[in-house]
């Protein structure tokens, strides 16, 4: 008996895509990077959830508009063309053809929607509920480093920015700054909050000043449908952002190869070390993983299927 992981889409505003080639940027000339962005084409399609426009329908939008999509201005103009929500941008930054194999992907999503915002790693996962505890070890740790990597933004000098005056005028006040200053910050793995009282001390606890902008933990969890569509407030970056290595040698890799082959029905031989020895294998269990990673640290792992496998000599 195994279990099969299921995945899917958690964002339904961001369900048809279209995928530019990706960009060879590794120092290998014969990597082919149609065939890298085929493969990821392939394995993106199979998550429930999502459409995805032919690789060859995109190439000829191009040709015919022009548009080879080097900012997100570009990239929006080609998404409004298609009629899709997403447009991905991709590169294959490190190349290894000979084992041990590597691979590096980086890859971006853009929303045509100029007022979807970034989903950072760990939005949508059940924070403060009692299935907190089944999230991963290792999203939960890129959910927080991803937090604080904003939040110390807020508190780095701007190289570029003129000192103040010896007399600073009062800052303007930030409505979400203040909305957060009256609202009582989340416990996070079971920890109390900064600035807590102790339980039995009577005293109400002191809530922490945050600067405006503060990125905030509850930022995680989605909030309640609005009575009224939010104002846009326009967005250029991308909306998902992710940079993945892997190492034919890495044993988190193989393990998770392994558990793959179980459910691909390969009828070549060699089992899964011979599935990861294929180069054209090799990169296509890149994408998956690079794919399927990127969703379940957003909300879009669901409970794995069971499947019962029988041993060729029963």
């Amino acid at each position: 008996m195994k279990h099969q992981p299921q995945y899917h889409n958690p964002f339904p505003q961001l369900s048809k895509v279209a995928i530019i080639p990706f960009n060879n940027q590794s120092d290998a000339p014969t990597l082919n990077a149609d065939e890298v962005t085929i493969a990821y084409y392939g394995q993106l399609q199979r998550i429930r959830g999502f459409e995805i426009v032919p690789v060859g329908v995109v190439i000829r939008a191009m040709e015919a508009t022009g548009i080879r999509g080097r900012d997100a201005t570009e990239i929006r103009k080609l998404g409004e063309t298609l009629g899709v929500d997403v447009v991905v941008v991709g590169s294959i930054t490190d190349f290894t053809p000979y084992y041990p194999k590597r691979m590096t992907l980086a890859i971006n999503w853009y929303a045509v929607n100029p007022g979807f915002h970034a989903i950072p790693p760990g939005y949508g996962l059940p924070w403060g509920t009692a299935d907190e505890e089944y999230i991963p070890e290792s999203h939960v740790w890129e959910a927080e480093f991803a937090l604080a990597k904003e939040q110390l933004l807020t508190q780095t000098p701007d190289p570029h920015a003129t000192a103040p005056p010896a007399t600073a005028p009062q800052a303007a006040s930030d409505p979400l700054a203040e909305q957060l200053n009256d609202a009582p910050l989340p416990q996070v793995n079971g920890s109390a909050s900064i600035g807590d009282a102790p339980a039995d001390s009577g005293v109400p606890p002191e809530q922490p000043q945050l600067p405006a902008g503060w990125p905030d933990p509850r930022g995680f969890v989605p909030p309640p449908p609005s009575l009224q569509r939010p104002p846009l407030l326009p967005y250029d970056g991308p909306i998902i952002s992710q940079i993945r290595s892997y190492d034919e040698n890495d044993s988190d890799l193989t393990a998770l190869a392994e558990a793959h082959y179980d459910f691909i029905d390969d009828a070549r031989l060699g089992g899964w070390q011979g599935y990861l020895d294929r180069s054209e294998d090799f990169i296509r269990f890149c994408c998956y993983t690079h794919i399927t990673e990127m969703l379940s640290l957003r909300g879009g792992a669901g409970k794995s299927k069971v499947a019962l496998r029988w041993h060729e000599s029963r």
